[in-house]
C-alpha cells in the first residue's frame, strides 16, 4: 500500500442486494485494472459489527468512505464504485 492511498471502509448488510451488486463491481474493475487490487477496502457489515457502523455516518447501504470522507451512499454504479477506488488511490 503506498504511502497516500486512503482506506476505504465499505458498509454492507448481509440481505441488501445493492450490496452484492457494488461486491461484484469491486471484483469486476480489479480483474480488468491490477492497480485496483493495491486499494485496501475494509467491509464492514453493519449488523456485524455495529460498534464501527455507529462511528460513521450514513443511513442507507451500501456506503463508501475514502479515508473520513463519505463518497457514495445508496444505491451504486460501476462508474461510483471506480470513483471509489480511483479517490482511494489519489
Amino acid at each position: 500500500m503506498s504511502d497516500n492511498m486512503k482506506p476505504v471502509h465499505m458498509f454492507v448488510t448481509s440481505w441488501c442486494p445493492y450490496c452484492k451488486q457494488a461486491l461484484s463491481w469491486m471484483k469486476e474493475l480489479r480483474t480488468e485494472d491490477p492497480k485496483y487490487t493495491d486499494v485496501d477496502i475494509k467491509i464492514i457489515d453493519e449488523e456485524r459489527q455495529p460498534e464501527i457502523a455507529k462511528k460513521y455516518d450514513y443511513y442507507y447501504v451500501p456506503t463508501y468512505f475514502v479515508g473520513d470522507t463519505k463518497i457514495h451512499e445508496g444505491v451504486p454504479t460501476k462508474e461510483i464504485v471506480k470513483k471509489v477506488f480511483d479517490d482511494s488511490l489519489k
